[in-house]
């Protein structure tokens, strides 16, 4: 049978500027990378008969779609190479196999280091760690022993609670002042005392397994931090990183903490179905069964805003019910895990609205946003700016402009306060976007916000 040319990746090479060598160049690269020396072994011939029509095998689509998403610096697809997907072994070869210990000092060194970092910060949002490992990697990675240490450092319960500790002052300045305000801090703490904690002489299992929990907590908020400045691809490598450790320390609560937060940047970014792949393992067996009320309605929801991004209306309404009902039986009886702390009624209120905005309910979208605002804490000024952002969009969607402008200016005033978040910061882009049908109309609000709107943005770029 006669094969067809591979017209879509002969265009993406070309806008690439890249000769069938220099493509291959770039994939072996890729593939050193990921720890794949048996696969960086092509030449220019492979990647001709790519084009010719031949279908690569294994992880090579994945390979070759990060190698381009590098070089045009943004998410290429394996549709959009026409290339069909690899197995999900091969994926997660990609982003999965590489043991944590050593992931995170391969990350700290390029987070850390100035040059390394422009490389880190240049790094695309990859697809391949979408797909989440089989369950047998899950009990493999929590059955597999520590090995020996490393270090001569004895770790005990007090270092746990000095990492915990410091885990619950950075989340609360995360909500307070955004992710763009020391996460450099964390990060090195992280990667300093907190590495050669996991490299310790621990007195037992239970220890250990509390440090690597700590240690995965961490690490998550390292990424919720960069997912809100901004920075996706940095913020996603330290969610895997997450996922590993809280793996290996066989805590599944926390497991799907980390899954529903890389749930919600991928919704987010648009990638509706891995979104909703991502929010229902998050909820599957002890990662739901074993959390406690406030974590459940967190999952929850997430999971309701999935479903709504894939047009699941009924399903992501039973999902909301089951949120509200989870918050609901919360209760200061039962002790909460410090990194739901945020989550409560302005918060369900907040996503629920994301939820009602993408299933098309627009006024009861509006009153959910509302009353997120009306009932968050002055603690929590970030996540109130990116409310406040939100409730202005979905307002002039409705034709209600001087109403938006309103709830823009408070944004303002907000973002004016001290703010550091690229979230928070892209609501005043997306003002300045949906504002611009109406500059020639001479409404002095718009004209008034836009201004100071530009002004601002002038300021902090």
């Amino acid at each position: 049978m006669a094969r067809t040319r591979n017209d879509r990746l002969a265009a993406l090479l070309e806008e690439a500027g890249w000769s069938r060598a220099q493509a291959a160049s770039a994939y072996n690269r890729v593939a050193l990378e990921n720890d794949l020396r048996e696969h960086a072994t092509i030449g220019r011939s492979h990647v001709s008969m790519w084009v010719g029509g031949t279908q690569p095998s294994g992880p090579a689509p994945v390979i070759l779609s990060q190698a381009l998403s590098r070089r045009l610096k943004r998410v290429v697809t394996l549709q959009e190479i026409g290339l069909a997907g690899p197995t999900s072994s091969a994926e997660e070869a990609l982003e999965w196999r590489v043991d944590p210990l050593i992931a995170l000092t391969d990350l700290g060194r390029s987070d850390l280091d100035a040059d390394r970092r422009v490389l880190l910060s240049q790094a695309v949002y990859s697809t391949a760690a979408l797909a989440l490992p089989n369950e047998e990697w899950w009990g493999a990675m929590t059955q597999r022993p520590a090995g020996p240490a490393t270090g001569r450092q004895r770790v005990g319960r007090s270092d746990v609670a000095t990492v915990q500790e410091l885990t619950v002052a950075f989340s609360r300045m995360d909500q307070s002042r955004g992710g763009g305000h020391g996460r450099k801090a964390l990060v090195q703490y992280l990667h300093s005392d907190v590495r050669d904690f996991l490299h310790g002489l621990f007195p037992d299992e239970q220890v250990r397994r509390e440090m690597f929990s700590a240690a995965a907590e961490l690490s998550y908020l390292s990424g919720w931090m960069a997912f809100d400045n901004g920075e996706q691809a940095v913020a996603q490598k330290y969610f895997v990183l997450a996922v590993k450790l809280a793996a290996r320390a066989g805590d599944a609560p926390l497991s799907g903490h980390i899954l529903r937060a890389m749930a919600h940047q991928a919704i987010d970014l648009g990638f509706a179905r891995e979104g909703l792949a991502l929010a229902e393992a998050s909820i599957q067996g002890e990662r739901y069964a074993a959390a406690t009320p406030r974590e459940r309605a967190l999952l929850g929801v997430i999971h309701a805003r999935g479903l709504a991004a894939n047009g699941r209306k009924q399903s992501a309404t039973k999902a909301l019910l089951r949120a509200e009902d989870d918050l609901a039986s919360a209760s200061e009886g039962i002790r909460e895990p410090n990194r739901t702390f945020f989550f409560g009624e302005a918060s369900l209120a907040h996503e629920t609205a994301c939820t009602l905005r993408d299933l098309g309910d627009r006024p009861q979208a509006i009153r959910e946003f509302r009353h997120s605002v009306r009932t968050r804490g002055v603690a929590f000024r970030r996540t109130h700016a990116v409310t406040l952002g939100y409730l202005g969009a979905t307002q002039i969607a409705g034709g209600g402009v001087e109403e938006a402008c309103a709830t823009w200016s408070s944004v303002l005033d907000a973002m004016e306060d001290g703010i550091y978040s690229g979230r928070a910061r892209q609501a005043v882009v997306d003002m300045r976007q949906l504002l611009s049908p109406y500059r020639r109309r001479g409404i002095p609000a718009v004209t008034a916000l836009d201004t100071r709107a530009a002004a601002y943005l002038t300021q902090v770029d």
